[in-house]
């Protein structure tokens, strides 16, 4: 029998809101403003049982469950169902002697690295400290030291779940193989993980900052960065971008993070001191704790709309797009160096990344500028078709898009496999469903 919602509101002592209620609309909302979630409910759970509570009702009530620690990669299609906040899991250990990390589910990376850089000790954090752990390394987790030490789901050791029957379980290589496989990478669609426990890096040291030039350096950046690019060391990550931020002339920029001695660090990426005309350069000795300090990114919520794109090479036509198209009405087009420990081996369904590069483009989705903004991220996405592979990093993809992108058709029919097997009902759904 399909209960109500005010039986789920004595399952759990979290706040449960449905539409109509006060304030529904706003914690509804994921932080990626430009998505829109018409969810049935928003439950925000104290801890695994709740999870566990909420799932049996799910299952009991015929209703999907959402689970959304902050919403970055919000996707939208979850029409009618129930949205699931595990921001309140918010348990973190770091265990220095052994190298590894214990969190919750609403755990956030910044917290992360600001408890693990006292040890001298790292995670694989991308470059926002505001995203979620497990959101993003379910999706694989491609961050600064990703040349270093590969996909963040493959430093994963355990799984904290509840699946889809509302049992909670702890899930390993040796437990459950082809569970641990399946959340390792690919994807949240398999069970809710209230937890993760994985592995800590050395963190001996750390180079980085950003770089910011006039356009009209825009052809030395490029060498530079092409240059750096062609022999870096696998502790050496280097991202170049075009701006054109509202009201001020289009930029260009280097960001880099160098995991090691500072001083190698500097020394390595010493080219661009002959750039000249530099008009900000943050590059310092830093800790991993200030991570996010290399791009400051936005961590308050943003209606920003991206797309992503991968690169085997960047060829001379390729190059041309790059540099040639015209940013307006979008922020930024981004080309990020790969390769390294991303396109070794790895244990779970995220695999090997043969691509070297990665290009994403930029745009905030204003009321008046979203249609344009879509159309061109669109319109450079069309044009970089004939030299993108196809395939893009699942935390890559953007609202339209589906799991197949992220994957090669032998895992995605093992990922449909799982989930059939272990979610028949379809109770647990991610951004991008596999089955979708």
């Amino acid at each position: 029998m399909t209960m109500g919602f005010d039986e789920l509101r004595t399952a759990v002592r979290g706040r449960v809101l449905a539409s109509g209620d006060a304030e529904f609309e706003q914690v509804a909302r994921p932080w990626s403003l430009a998505v829109t979630q018409p969810v049935a409910a928003v439950v925000e759970v104290a801890d695994a049982a709740e999870v566990a509570a909420v799932v049996r009702y799910a299952g009991g009530a015929g209703l999907p469950v959402v689970t959304q620690p902050t919403g970055h990669g919000a996707a939208g299609g979850v029409e009618n169902a129930i949205l699931l906040r595990t921001g309140a899991l918010k348990g973190l250990e770091i265990d220095p002697v052994g190298r590894v990390a214990r969190v919750g589910a609403g755990v956030k990376w910044g917290q992360v690295q600001a408890a693990a850089a006292g040890y001298g000790l790292t995670g694989l954090a991308g470059s926002n400290p505001v995203v979620g752990v497990t959101g993003y390394t379910l999706g694989g987790g491609k961050g600064w030291f990703g040349r270093k030490y590969g996909w963040a789901s493959n430093a994963v050791r355990a799984f904290e779940i509840v699946d889809a029957e509302g049992r909670s379980a702890r899930v390993t290589a040796d437990s459950d193989p082809d569970l641990f496989w399946a959340l390792s990478g690919g994807g949240g669609d398999f069970a809710v993980v209230t937890g993760l426990e994985f592995e800590l890096f050395p963190a001996p040291g750390l180079y980085g900052g950003r770089i910011m030039w006039p356009a009209a350096r825009l052809a030395q950046v490029w060498d530079a960065f092409r240059e750096l690019t062609s022999g870096a060391p696998d502790e050496l990550s280097v991202w170049f971008s075009r701006f054109q931020f509202p009201q001020a002339p289009e930029m260009v920029g280097l960001d880099l993070a160098y995991l090691g001695d500072p001083e190698r660090g500097r020394a390595l990426v010493s080219v661009l001191d002959g750039i000249g005309d530099a008009v900000a350069d943050t590059r310092t000795a830093m800790s991993v704790a200030d991570l996010g300090d290399i791009t400051t990114e936005p961590t308050d919520p943003s209606p920003a709309i991206t797309r992503g794109e991968l690169l085997a090479e960047l060829t001379p036509e390729a190059e041309k797009i790059l540099l040639g198209e015209t940013l307006a009405p979008i922020i930024s087009i981004q080309v990020r160096h790969l390769g390294g420990a991303l396109a070794g081996p790895a244990a779970g369904a995220r695999g090997a990344l043969a691509e070297r590069y990665l290009v994403s483009t930029l745009g905030i989705g204003l009321p008046h500028l979203r249609d344009a903004v879509c159309a061109k991220l669109d319109a450079v996405s069309a044009e970089l078709a004939e030299h993108a592979t196809g395939k893009k990093p699942f935390t890559f993809l953007a609202p339209g898009e589906s799991a197949a992108a992220a994957f090669d058709a032998v895992t995605l029919d093992r990922l449909r496999a799982i989930k059939r097997d272990r979610d028949p009902r379809n109770v647990i759904r991610s951004n991008y469903p596999v089955l979708g």
